[in-house]
């Protein structure tokens, strides 16, 4: 079975809702949660905010955080996924957050750098990964690192994606 169907199967047992915020993945992870028949039964929606003023508008991601951080880093990660949470009022979240390339990278935030927020409840977690590959690479390795991390919040095993 999918990861995808896993989560789904773990969020209906459960009684839970899923949301997502995402950014370099474009609706990546949403696809593949949605690829799943009945989804429609744990998954809230998703908030694409590819800009800034969208991740402040709708995800009440800080001005200051921005500022500070920059838009790929994990306290744009953390705040994009509580803000997920309550916009969707879903029990579980999701954000991604990253540079897929092949522009836009630096020495202090090379193309592949990609924060991933998971909130359940009050708490959050966020992971850095520094994918490598070409623009459609990192964003697939983006979706499905943010699937296992869900799996994981979720306690389901299987940590494979057939």
């Amino acid at each position: 079975m999918r990861l995808e169907a896993l989560i789904g199967e773990a969020l209906r047992k459960k009684g839970l809702t899923l949301g997502v915020a995402e950014s370099c993945t474009g609706g990546l992870l949403s696809s593949a949660v949605t690829d799943v028949a009945g989804s429609s039964d744990y998954f809230k929606g998703a908030i694409v905010a590819y800009a800034n003023s969208i991740k402040r508008s709708l995800l009440g991601v800080k001005a200051s955080t921005l500022s500070s951080f920059g838009a790929v880093s994990k306290e744009t990660a953390r705040e994009m996924s509580r803000g997920a949470q309550g916009a969707l009022k879903a029990d579980i979240s999701a954000a991604i957050t990253g540079i897929a390339g092949p522009g836009g990278g630096t020495d202090k935030k090379p193309v592949g750098l990609v924060f991933i927020a998971i909130s359940k409840g009050k708490r959050t977690t966020v992971k850095k990964f520094l994918f490598k590959g070409n623009r459609k690479s990192i964003k697939r390795q983006s979706a499905e690192a943010a699937l296992k991390m869900l799996a994981a919040s979720l306690g389901v095993k299987a940590a494979s994606k057939n």
